[in-house]
């Protein structure tokens, strides 16, 4: 089970912090990733990270923003999000994969969390 928290209401420029717990399996056994999905737009891939927390990949249109990293002791992935912009509003979902590699496609990844909204003003 994903348990997505720390979205909200900010302004253009700020930061958030989002938060993914994972309960169930060992979660070190997982490659981690977030989505994003704006009402009217397609699914997006946002960041995807593997097991160990020692590789990272991000979507172009978050790259140099945002940042995966991952606490294994904790359970927890986290997606840190600076120079928010009013397009990367969105309801952002965390993942959890069984595959290998640089996983980036939704049909990819294995578990979904229930999504956490993030809204930026202009």
């Amino acid at each position: 089970q994903l348990q997505a928290s720390g979205g909200g209401l900010v302004q253009a420029g700020d930061s958030l912090r989002l938060s993914c717990a994972a309960s169930g399996r060992t979660f070190d056994s997982f490659v981690m990733g977030w989505f994003r999905q704006a009402p009217g737009n397609v699914r997006e891939f946002v960041s995807g990270i593997n097991r160990s927390g020692s590789s990272a990949w991000y979507g172009d249109s978050v790259k140099g923003r945002f940042t995966i990293s991952r606490d294994n002791a904790k359970n927890t992935v986290y997606l840190q999000m600076n120079g928010l912009k009013p397009e990367d509003t969105a309801v952002y979902y965390c993942t959890a994969g069984d595959s290998y590699g640089r996983l980036t496609e939704w049909n990819e990844f294995d578990y979904f969390g229930q999504g956490t909204q993030v809204t930026v003003s202009s």
